[in-house]
Order: C-alpha cells, then sequence, then structure tokens
C-alpha cells in the first residue's frame, strides 16, 4: 500500500489539471526532483505539491521556465534581487499596455461611431505609429 502522501506523476498531474508530459519536462528543466520506486516510477511528495504550485505561480507573473529555475534552485530567491526588480519593472510595461488596451476596446464597445471614423480611435493609431527615421 502506498503512503498517503505519495503520488504518481499521473494522481499529480491530475491534481493541477496538466499533462504528465509537462512534469517531464519540468523534470527535465531541473524545477522537479521526483524520486524513484523500486520499479524506477516517479513519485511524488507534499513538497512537490507545494513546488508545482511555486511553478503554477510563478509562470502565472511572466516568469520563463530557465527563470523560474534560476530562482528556484537557490536556497534564497532574494538572491536574485536584481532579476525581480527588473521583472516588476517588465510587469508594469505589461500593465500598462494592457490597461491601454482594455481602455481602447471599452471605448470601442461605447462608441457609436465606425471605428475608422472615431476621433479617439484615430488618435490611438497615430500615437501608435513611429515617426520616420531620418
Amino acid at each position: 500500500m502506498k503512503a498517503s502522501d505519495e503520488f504518481t506523476i499521473g494522481e499529480l498531474a491530475e491534481r493541477f489539471s496538466l499533462a504528465t508530459h509537462v512534469l517531464r519536462h519540468w523534470e527535465s528543466m531541473g524545477l522537479l526532483h521526483p524520486t524513484r520506486n523500486p520499479n524506477d516510477a516517479r513519485t511524488y511528495h507534499h513538497a512537490d505539491l507545494e513546488r508545482v504550485a511555486l511553478i503554477l505561480m510563478g509562470k502565472d507573473a511572466g516568469f520563463t521556465l530557465p527563470e523560474l529555475r534560476a530562482l528556484l534552485t537557490t536556497t534564497n530567491p532574494m538572491d536574485h534581487r536584481d532579476a525581480l526588480r527588473q521583472h516588476v519593472t517588465d510587469l508594469e510595461e505589461r500593465i500598462t499596455r494592457a490597461q491601454a488596451a482594455k481602455s481602447l476596446i471599452e471605448h470601442a464597445l461605447a462608441c457609436p461611431r465606425p471605428f475608422e471614423s472615431c476621433p479617439h480611435a484615430r488618435e490611438q493609431i497615430a500615437a501608435r505609429i513611429p515617426p520616420a527615421r531620418t
């Protein structure tokens, strides 16, 4: 009988609604380190549940798998303060762009004019065109 805190790759994948190949890929990237049972099958434990949750949180925050590997393979992720600060700056820029896109879409939904004749839309389009190079 298996211990209640042990999971097969299928059980772990199902718990997080992931495909098993995703967990194998994360293992190949050095993000997961399952133990092996006597039959050489992967065995996961509670710490692996937390690790998968952290990986998913990091992906939600926009980190790439190599960035996550760097952050999660150190004893203290705060050893990477510069990378974390840069990521915050990148997120702020993405948030600004997303808010502008949301505003434009909301305006398009509320505007009674066709997009091509809406002064607000025309202004946004003009602002997006880079100046000519000299």
